[in-house]
Protein backbone atom coordinates (compact mmCIF):
# COMPACT_ATOMS: atom_id res chain seq x y z
CA UNK A 1 0.00 0.00 0.00
CA UNK A 2 1.29 3.45 -0.91
CA UNK A 3 2.13 5.80 1.93
CA UNK A 4 -0.02 8.78 2.90
CA UNK A 5 2.94 10.99 2.01
CA UNK A 6 2.95 9.65 -1.55
CA UNK A 7 -0.74 10.48 -1.96
CA UNK A 8 -0.08 14.04 -0.79
CA UNK A 9 2.86 14.47 -3.16
CA UNK A 10 0.89 12.98 -6.04
CA UNK A 11 -2.04 15.30 -5.37
CA UNK A 12 0.23 18.33 -5.34
CA UNK A 13 1.79 17.26 -8.62
CA UNK A 14 -1.63 16.77 -10.23
CA UNK A 15 -2.54 20.34 -9.28
CA UNK A 16 0.73 21.67 -10.69
CA UNK A 17 0.18 19.73 -13.91
CA UNK A 18 -3.27 21.27 -14.25
CA UNK A 19 -1.81 24.76 -13.90
CA UNK A 20 0.77 24.06 -16.61
CA UNK A 21 -1.95 22.90 -19.00
CA UNK A 22 -4.31 25.79 -18.16
CA UNK A 23 -1.62 28.40 -18.67
CA UNK A 24 -0.33 26.67 -21.81
CA UNK A 25 3.17 26.77 -20.32
CA UNK A 26 4.00 23.49 -22.04
CA UNK A 27 4.50 25.20 -25.40
CA UNK A 28 7.31 27.62 -24.57
CA UNK A 29 10.68 26.10 -23.74
CA UNK A 30 11.97 29.10 -21.82
CA UNK A 31 8.96 29.02 -19.48
CA UNK A 32 9.30 25.29 -18.98
CA UNK A 33 12.98 25.56 -18.12
CA UNK A 34 12.38 28.36 -15.62
CA UNK A 35 9.45 26.51 -14.05
CA UNK A 36 11.49 23.32 -13.64
CA UNK A 37 14.34 25.24 -12.01
CA UNK A 38 11.93 27.02 -9.63
CA UNK A 39 10.11 23.82 -8.72
CA UNK A 40 13.33 22.06 -7.69
CA UNK A 41 15.26 25.04 -6.31
CA UNK A 42 14.36 24.47 -2.66
CA UNK A 43 14.49 20.69 -2.53
CA UNK A 44 16.58 19.69 0.49
CA UNK A 45 20.18 18.61 0.28
CA UNK A 46 21.64 15.92 2.54
CA UNK A 47 24.63 16.67 4.69
CA UNK A 48 28.05 15.11 4.29
CA UNK A 49 28.43 15.82 0.57
CA UNK A 50 30.59 18.39 -1.19
CA UNK A 51 29.46 19.85 -4.52
CA UNK A 52 32.14 21.29 -6.81
CA UNK A 53 31.05 22.95 -10.06
CA UNK A 54 33.50 23.18 -12.95
CA UNK A 55 33.73 23.30 -16.74
CA UNK A 56 34.32 20.06 -18.62
CA UNK A 57 35.30 21.15 -22.10
CA UNK A 58 32.30 23.20 -23.32
CA UNK A 59 29.71 22.06 -20.77
CA UNK A 60 29.01 22.64 -17.11
CA UNK A 61 29.71 19.78 -14.71
CA UNK A 62 29.73 19.12 -10.99
CA UNK A 63 31.31 16.57 -8.68
CA UNK A 64 29.18 15.34 -5.79
CA UNK A 65 31.66 13.86 -3.30
CA UNK A 66 30.42 12.18 -0.11
CA UNK A 67 32.51 12.70 3.00
CA UNK A 68 32.27 8.98 3.77
CA UNK A 69 32.84 7.12 0.54
CA UNK A 70 35.17 5.22 -1.73
CA UNK A 71 37.26 7.48 -3.93
CA UNK A 72 37.90 4.63 -6.38
CA UNK A 73 34.26 4.47 -7.51
CA UNK A 74 32.51 6.97 -9.76
CA UNK A 75 29.08 7.44 -11.31
CA UNK A 76 28.02 9.56 -14.26
CA UNK A 77 24.52 10.97 -13.68
CA UNK A 78 22.36 12.31 -16.53
CA UNK A 79 19.41 14.49 -15.51
CA UNK A 80 15.89 14.28 -16.93
CA UNK A 81 13.82 16.92 -18.66
CA UNK A 82 12.72 15.65 -22.06
CA UNK A 83 16.10 16.48 -23.65
CA UNK A 84 15.00 20.15 -23.61
CA UNK A 85 14.87 21.16 -19.93
CA UNK A 86 16.62 20.24 -16.69
CA UNK A 87 20.11 20.71 -15.36
CA UNK A 88 22.50 19.75 -12.61
CA UNK A 89 20.48 22.04 -10.36
CA UNK A 90 17.15 20.30 -11.00
CA UNK A 91 18.72 16.94 -10.13
CA UNK A 92 21.10 18.00 -7.37
CA UNK A 93 18.94 16.89 -4.43
CA UNK A 94 18.65 13.34 -5.78
CA UNK A 95 22.27 13.20 -6.95
CA UNK A 96 23.55 14.35 -3.57
CA UNK A 97 21.38 11.77 -1.80
CA UNK A 98 22.66 9.02 -4.10
CA UNK A 99 26.26 10.08 -3.41
CA UNK A 100 25.74 9.93 0.35
CA UNK A 101 23.88 6.60 0.34
CA UNK A 102 26.11 4.79 -2.16
CA UNK A 103 29.41 6.34 -1.08
CA UNK A 104 30.22 6.93 -4.76
CA UNK A 105 31.68 10.09 -6.29
CA UNK A 106 29.11 11.31 -8.80
CA UNK A 107 29.78 13.43 -11.87
CA UNK A 108 26.69 15.27 -13.14
CA UNK A 109 26.69 17.28 -16.36
CA UNK A 110 24.66 19.94 -18.13
CA UNK A 111 24.51 18.18 -21.47
CA UNK A 112 23.38 20.33 -24.39
CA UNK A 113 19.63 20.66 -24.83
CA UNK A 114 17.18 20.72 -27.72
CA UNK A 115 15.92 22.56 -29.66
CA UNK A 116 19.07 24.69 -29.74
CA UNK A 117 21.30 21.60 -29.75
CA UNK A 118 19.27 18.54 -30.83
CA UNK A 119 20.44 14.95 -31.26
CA UNK A 120 23.25 13.89 -31.18
CA UNK A 121 24.55 16.72 -28.95
CA UNK A 122 23.36 15.20 -25.65
CA UNK A 123 24.79 11.81 -26.57
CA UNK A 124 28.12 13.35 -27.54
CA UNK A 125 28.31 15.12 -24.18
CA UNK A 126 27.40 11.97 -22.24
CA UNK A 127 30.08 9.95 -24.03
CA UNK A 128 32.62 12.72 -23.45
CA UNK A 129 31.78 12.75 -19.74
CA UNK A 130 32.25 8.98 -19.51
CA UNK A 131 35.60 9.27 -21.29
CA UNK A 132 36.52 12.03 -18.84
CA UNK A 133 36.02 9.56 -15.97
CA UNK A 134 38.34 7.11 -17.68
CA UNK A 135 40.90 9.89 -18.13
CA UNK A 136 40.68 10.57 -14.39
CA UNK A 137 41.96 7.01 -13.85
CA UNK A 138 38.64 5.49 -12.80
CA UNK A 139 38.54 1.86 -13.92
CA UNK A 140 35.50 0.73 -15.95
CA UNK A 141 34.73 -1.91 -13.33
CA UNK A 142 34.42 0.92 -10.77
CA UNK A 143 32.15 3.12 -12.90
CA UNK A 144 28.36 3.19 -13.15
CA UNK A 145 26.03 5.38 -15.20
CA UNK A 146 22.62 6.52 -13.97
CA UNK A 147 19.87 8.82 -15.17
CA UNK A 148 16.21 9.68 -14.87
CA UNK A 149 13.50 9.97 -17.52
CA UNK A 150 15.14 11.31 -20.71
CA UNK A 151 18.43 11.01 -18.83
CA UNK A 152 17.67 7.33 -18.31
CA UNK A 153 17.14 6.90 -22.03
CA UNK A 154 20.39 8.78 -22.62
CA UNK A 155 22.15 6.33 -20.30
CA UNK A 156 21.03 3.45 -22.51
CA UNK A 157 21.93 5.28 -25.71
CA UNK A 158 25.38 5.95 -24.26
CA UNK A 159 25.83 2.26 -23.50
CA UNK A 160 24.86 1.36 -27.07
CA UNK A 161 27.35 3.89 -28.42
CA UNK A 162 30.13 2.56 -26.19
CA UNK A 163 29.41 -0.99 -27.32
CA UNK A 164 29.21 -0.10 -31.00
CA UNK A 165 32.54 1.73 -30.81
CA UNK A 166 34.35 -0.96 -28.79
CA UNK A 167 34.85 1.33 -25.79
CA UNK A 168 35.11 -0.15 -22.28
CA UNK A 169 31.74 -0.69 -20.64
CA UNK A 170 30.88 0.53 -17.14
CA UNK A 171 30.16 -2.08 -14.50
CA UNK A 172 26.45 -1.29 -14.22
CA UNK A 173 23.74 1.22 -15.07
CA UNK A 174 20.65 2.54 -13.28
CA UNK A 175 17.67 3.98 -15.16
CA UNK A 176 14.82 5.71 -13.32
CA UNK A 177 11.70 5.68 -15.51
CA UNK A 178 13.77 5.88 -18.71
CA UNK A 179 12.29 7.24 -21.92
CA UNK A 180 13.29 4.40 -24.21
CA UNK A 181 10.75 4.72 -27.04
CA UNK A 182 10.35 8.16 -28.60
CA UNK A 183 8.05 6.70 -31.27
CA UNK A 184 5.37 6.51 -28.58
CA UNK A 185 4.25 2.95 -29.27
CA UNK A 186 3.75 1.91 -25.63
CA UNK A 187 0.17 1.32 -24.48
CA UNK A 188 0.71 3.06 -21.12
CA UNK A 189 0.85 6.37 -23.01
CA UNK A 190 -2.91 5.89 -23.32
CA UNK A 191 -3.87 3.80 -20.30
CA UNK A 192 -2.05 5.97 -17.73
CA UNK A 193 -2.95 9.42 -19.07
CA UNK A 194 -5.17 10.25 -16.09
CA UNK A 195 -3.01 8.52 -13.48
CA UNK A 196 0.27 10.26 -14.36
CA UNK A 197 0.57 13.51 -12.35
CA UNK A 198 3.78 14.66 -14.02
CA UNK A 199 3.97 13.96 -17.76
CA UNK A 200 1.40 15.07 -20.36
CA UNK A 201 0.97 12.31 -22.93
CA UNK A 202 -0.36 14.38 -25.81
CA UNK A 203 2.72 16.59 -25.79
CA UNK A 204 5.27 13.76 -25.85
CA UNK A 205 5.45 13.70 -29.68
CA UNK A 206 6.47 17.37 -29.65
CA UNK A 207 9.26 16.66 -27.20
CA UNK A 208 10.43 13.69 -29.26
CA UNK A 209 10.45 15.66 -32.52
CA UNK A 210 12.24 18.56 -30.87
CA UNK A 211 15.10 16.24 -29.89
CA UNK A 212 15.30 14.02 -32.97
CA UNK A 213 14.76 16.80 -35.58
CA UNK A 214 15.15 15.05 -38.96
CA UNK A 215 16.45 11.74 -37.59
CA UNK A 216 14.14 8.69 -37.37
CA UNK A 217 12.54 8.42 -33.93
CA UNK A 218 13.32 4.69 -34.05
CA UNK A 219 17.08 5.31 -34.28
CA UNK A 220 18.59 3.18 -31.47
CA UNK A 221 20.55 6.15 -30.09
CA UNK A 222 17.24 8.06 -29.84
CA UNK A 223 14.97 5.15 -28.86
CA UNK A 224 17.22 2.51 -27.25
CA UNK A 225 14.30 0.07 -27.16
CA UNK A 226 15.00 -0.65 -30.83
CA UNK A 227 18.73 -1.23 -30.47
CA UNK A 228 20.76 -4.42 -30.35
CA UNK A 229 21.05 -4.71 -26.58
CA UNK A 230 23.33 -7.73 -26.47
CA UNK A 231 26.48 -7.02 -24.47
CA UNK A 232 25.11 -4.30 -22.21
CA UNK A 233 26.18 -4.36 -18.53
CA UNK A 234 23.83 -5.24 -15.66
CA UNK A 235 20.88 -2.84 -15.54
CA UNK A 236 18.48 -1.70 -12.82
CA UNK A 237 15.24 -0.11 -14.03
CA UNK A 238 12.75 1.48 -11.63
CA UNK A 239 9.32 2.67 -12.78
CA UNK A 240 5.92 3.39 -11.22
CA UNK A 241 2.54 1.98 -12.21
CA UNK A 242 1.13 5.53 -12.49
CA UNK A 243 3.45 6.58 -15.31
CA UNK A 244 2.76 7.00 -18.99
CA UNK A 245 6.33 5.73 -19.49
CA UNK A 246 5.61 2.46 -17.66
CA UNK A 247 5.79 0.44 -20.87
CA UNK A 248 9.09 2.09 -21.82
CA UNK A 249 10.70 0.27 -18.91
CA UNK A 250 8.71 -2.97 -19.05
CA UNK A 251 9.27 -3.48 -22.78
CA UNK A 252 12.92 -2.49 -22.61
CA UNK A 253 13.57 -4.93 -19.76
CA UNK A 254 11.89 -7.75 -21.70
CA UNK A 255 13.88 -6.98 -24.85
CA UNK A 256 17.13 -6.72 -22.92
CA UNK A 257 16.54 -10.08 -21.23
CA UNK A 258 15.86 -11.64 -24.62
CA UNK A 259 19.27 -10.28 -25.68
CA UNK A 260 20.98 -11.90 -22.69
CA UNK A 261 21.33 -8.79 -20.53
CA UNK A 262 21.22 -9.05 -16.73
CA UNK A 263 18.22 -6.81 -15.99
CA UNK A 264 16.53 -6.02 -12.69
CA UNK A 265 13.12 -4.42 -13.29
CA UNK A 266 11.31 -2.88 -10.32
CA UNK A 267 7.70 -1.84 -10.94
CA UNK A 268 6.53 0.21 -7.96
CA UNK A 269 2.81 0.18 -7.24
CA UNK A 270 1.04 3.58 -7.25
CA UNK A 271 4.29 5.49 -7.80
CA UNK A 272 4.58 8.49 -10.09
CA UNK A 273 7.29 9.72 -12.44
CA UNK A 274 10.39 10.79 -10.53
CA UNK A 275 9.22 9.73 -7.08
CA UNK A 276 12.83 9.09 -6.01
CA UNK A 277 13.36 12.86 -6.05
CA UNK A 278 11.01 13.18 -3.05
CA UNK A 279 13.25 11.24 -0.66
CA UNK A 280 12.62 13.61 2.25
CA UNK A 281 8.84 13.22 2.13
CA UNK A 282 8.12 9.75 0.76
CA UNK A 283 9.34 6.51 2.36
CA UNK A 284 9.03 4.82 -1.05
CA UNK A 285 11.73 7.13 -2.38
CA UNK A 286 14.10 6.13 0.39
CA UNK A 287 13.40 2.46 -0.24
CA UNK A 288 14.06 2.90 -3.97
CA UNK A 289 17.38 4.62 -3.29
CA UNK A 290 18.32 1.82 -0.89
CA UNK A 291 17.67 -0.69 -3.68
CA UNK A 292 19.89 1.32 -6.02
CA UNK A 293 22.64 1.27 -3.40
CA UNK A 294 22.43 -2.51 -2.99
CA UNK A 295 22.43 -3.03 -6.76
CA UNK A 296 25.55 -0.91 -7.26
CA UNK A 297 27.43 -2.48 -4.37
CA UNK A 298 26.63 -5.88 -5.84
CA UNK A 299 28.00 -5.08 -9.30
CA UNK A 300 30.87 -2.65 -8.75
CA UNK A 301 34.32 -4.01 -7.99
CA UNK A 302 35.29 -4.18 -4.35
CA UNK A 303 37.58 -1.28 -3.41
CA UNK A 304 41.30 -1.88 -3.12
CA UNK A 305 42.08 -1.07 0.50
CA UNK A 306 45.78 -1.88 0.30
Amino acid sequence: MASIQSYLVRGTLHLAKGVVIARKQHSEIGNLRRSFERATRNLPMPGNVEVLHFKMNHIGAAWFTPSLGNSQRAMLFLHGGGYATGSINTAKSLVAKLAVETGINILAINYRLAPEQPFPAALEDAVAAYEYLLQQDYLPQNISIAGSSAGGGLVLATLLYLKDNNLPMPAAAVCLSPWTDLTGSGSSLKTNVVKDPVLIARFMPQWAARYATNQPLSHPYISPLFGNLQGLPPLLLQVGTHEILLDDSVRFAETARNHGVDVTLEVWQNMMHGWQLHWVYMPEAGHAIANITRFLHRHLQEPDLS
